[in-house]
């Protein structure tokens, strides 16, 4: 077992966990001061913590040294101060269960496994989580996302999985809330499930049974704030304040080609951070598109 060291990492807890951009130099490669721009961010406001490795960081993009330059660079700027949560992407078992280990030994606080690229049946993906999650001994979960990934787990493997497994504590999803209800209503306590989608329907996911959700960092502000009025039982106001940043993540949540486009082109506009360069294959940006981050941006105003 791939247990946690003595120093443990900060503990997850419900809110909001904006998952970090990587951003890329004109010739494609890996930048590491736009993490350290979105972490300081992160830490500003009122998120519970930060997500790196995800869709949003276009893992599937970045060789296996990468993802840990990642890891390492981003749990630095973190000193244990919040959670670090950390998908975990390989196409093999021995992959996921190496970089798990390595996730671990730099501080993270949770690991999400994203299924493999190679498309698997149900029961195969069951056995591919279960062996990894029986070789970590810490808080580990999945990113279900078929609806972005072509594949994924059911309703009823997922909840089987996290049966089985006592560390199965944490779970992403890609859906509608309607659908994490039905799966909150079957987990229960036992297991923290967040869902993602920029932060679409972030009000009605909490109703649901979310302990919150990890969408971009891009309007973590914004979102870490409609966290906080809603848990603090002003859900009106939280709904006043979702409905206002609602067209924003409308456009922005168009498909994860749009979303890695203009959602990163939002995130460096309101950071200060240089857009740079991007990594194909990629989605080009249109003058009205780039018009239209620009008045999201304004309204929006600086994230730091």
């Amino acid at each position: 077992m791939i247990a946690l060291q003595d120093n443990s990492p900060a503990v997850v807890s419900p809110g909001i966990y904006p998952m970090l951009y990587a951003f890329f130099d004109d010739r494609g490669v890996l930048r590491q001061d736009p993490f350290w721009r979105q972490v300081d961010a992160a830490l500003g406001t009122q998120a519970a913590g930060v997500a790196i490795l995800g869709l949003g960081t276009e893992v599937s993009k970045l060789t296996f040294d990468e993802r840990i330059e990642v890891l390492e660079v981003v749990a630095e700027r973190i000193e244990g101060r919040k959670p670090l949560l950390a998908t975990v992407y390989g196409d093999t078992i021995t992959e996921q269960i190496e970089f798990s280990k390595r996730a671990i030994q730099s501080g993270a606080s949770a690991l999400m496994l994203q299924p493999p690229s190679q498309k698997m049946d149900d029961a195969k993906l069951v056995g591919f989580f279960s062996e990894i999650i029986s070789a970590v001994d810490c808080p580990v979960g999945i990113q279900n996302a078929p609806e972005f990934l072509g594949f994924g787990l059911s309703n009823q493997s997922l909840i089987a999985l996290a049966n089985d497994h006592e560390n199965f504590t944490i779970a992403k999803l890609e859906c509608d809330a309607v659908n994490l209800e039905s799966v909150a209503s079957e987990l229960g306590d036992s297991v923290m499930l967040f869902n993602g989608r920029c932060g679409l329907e972030l009000p009605d996911n909490l109703r649901a049974g979310a302990s919150g959700l990890i969408p971009a960092i891009d309007t973590v502000d914004k979102t870490s704030e409609i966290f906080a009025e809603f848990t603090a039982g002003t859900e009106e106001r939280a709904d006043k304040l979702y409905a206002d940043l609602l067209p924003v993540l409308c456009f922005i949540m168009q498909g994860i080609p749009h979303f890695l486009t203009y959602g990163k082109m939002l995130a460096a506009a309101r950071l200060g951070i240089e857009l740079g360069g991007s990594r194909e294959p990629s989605l080009p940006t249109t003058d009205f598109g780039a018009a239209c981050i620009r008045r999201f941006s304004k309204h929006l105003g600086p994230l730091n």
